[in-house]
């Protein structure tokens, strides 16, 4: 399986100011499948330890961060010799062990030279809760589910997915219906790694539902034996509300949908959970759309969606076939299906806003590219009127706003329309 980081990690490796290495992303997104076969690209041997798995090294920086002893004790542990510029060191499920993200801290300072990747089940809370966290010492990157261009590729379009890649719509052009058939194809199978290769090698959509299931599953199960004791009823009260909270056509989120009198101080603490466990995707609202966009984001207003198109269909128990054909049965969802999508395949790059002004207009999503502010509506089917992306564009003064729908390329003097199956792309 493709995945595009691992050219991320490439850049990693030939860095000069190379530091210890943490991948985070949402359980089950292949960051353990990643890790090894960047180490088989790209290195003679692969040291990989477990500490979830493995007993004897539940004390390996506790005595000390003795960088000598800590890769004798590996090397004795897993038989193999530990050479600095062939060796990839992998640290899985690091937050098992004590004091393992502070150890990242000393293996910059005084052996920078060892290639080391870590990564962990549900990293980002254990991050928020680190006190001795090695500020300065450590580099990151995130891995989210496929995005439908990797999905392409590994389904054996990447010719398809290199013209999108061009930018070649002359090309694209004659193979719209195909593109967006196989779109249809991943809004009900998602990017889910292990979904995605099931279906690649059996091409059935039923055991691919029956995989998504024991992902929602798995993931349940992880509030109850991760997530404070406090805060677990919040936080299953907020992730039975998404597919709700989506489904409706203004998709602020709304506390009330939780139960009568919720206020934000009541779930503040179950949402940020779930968001910083890569579950959820949350999107503030933008106070006014002003580069730096961050620093004019409102952060008590915001959307939250599903980390993957696929699980938040499988949650909906929706059926293929009102997926993969034009079927007018969904009607609002079919809205929230592709702005979920939308928002899966941009945040692998930019940071996502979305902008409203009062109850007169809504831009679904904004990004800050360079210099420019771009505002994007999303439409379900082939629609190009939006009402407010002109009252957008008017109130200031933008010169580039994108739709993005099942229509083809078409470019004009203020609006272009992106097919969804690009969206991803148009933006360098």
């Amino acid at each position: 399986m493709n995945r595009y980081l691992i050219d991320e990690l490439t850049v990693w490796k030939s860095a000069k100011n190379r530091k210890p290495l943490i991948i985070q992303g949402a359980r089950q997104v292949g960051k353990t499948w990643l890790m090894k076969k960047f180490g088989e690209q790209e290195f003679k041997q692969v040291v990989y330890l477990n500490f979830e798995s493995s007993n004897r090294l539940k004390n390996l920086f506790a005595i000390d961060f003795n960088i000598d002893r800590i890769l004798t004790v590996i090397e004795i542990e897993t038989n193999q010799k530990i050479i600095p510029e062939t060796t990839l060191l992998i640290f899985d499920e690091i937050q098992e062990v004590e004091k393992g993200l502070t150890a990242l801290k000393y293996f910059y300072e005084q052996a920078p030279h060892y290639y080391i990747i870590a990564a962990g089940s549900l990293l980002g809370v254990s991050l928020q809760k680190n006190n001795s966290f090695p500020v300065g010492k450590v580099d990151f990157l995130r891995l989210y589910p496929l995005s439908f261009m990797e999905f392409l590729e590994n389904s054996e379009n990447i010719n398809l997915a290199n013209q999108i890649k061009n930018n070649n719509w002359n090309v694209i052009e004659s193979f719209h219906d195909k593109l967006v058939e196989q779109l249809r194809l991943y809004y009900f199978i998602g990017g889910m790694p292990e979904v995605v290769s099931n279906y690649i090698q059996n091409k059935d959509l039923k055991i691919v539902r029956e995989i998504k299931q024991k992902l929602l599953i798995g993931y349940e199960n992880d509030f109850a034996k991760y997530a404070p004791n406090e805060i677990v009823p919040k936080i299953k009260i907020v992730w039975k509300s998404l597919i709700g909270q989506l489904a409706k056509e203004n998709k602020k989120f709304i506390y009330g949908q939780l139960k009568k009198g919720a206020r934000a101080k009541d779930f503040e603490m179950a949402i940020n959970w779930l968001s910083e466990a890569g579950l959820v995707l949350k999107i503030n609202r933008l106070e006014k759309p002003t580069i730096p966009l961050n620093a004019y984001a409102d952060q008590d207003a915001f959307k939250l969606f599903l980390l993957d198109v696929g699980l938040l269909n499988a949650i909906g128990n929706l059926d293929h076939k009102i997926l993969l054909e034009k079927n007018q049965i969904l009607t609002d969802f079919k809205g929230a299906l592709t702005e979920q999508f939308v928002c899966q395949q941009l945040i692998i790059k930019h940071e996502l806003y979305y902008w409203s002004s009062g109850n007169t207009a809504e831009v679904d999503f904004i990004i800050q590219n360079k210099n420019e502010v771009i505002p994007i509506e999303v439409k379900a089917e082939e629609n190009l009127k939006s009402k407010s992306l002109k009252v957008f564009v008017e109130k200031y003064h933008n010169k580039n706003a994108l739709i993005t729908s099942m229509n083809k390329f078409r470019k004009e003097d203020w609006l272009t329309n992106i097919p969804l199956y690009a969206i991803a792309e148009i933006i360098k």
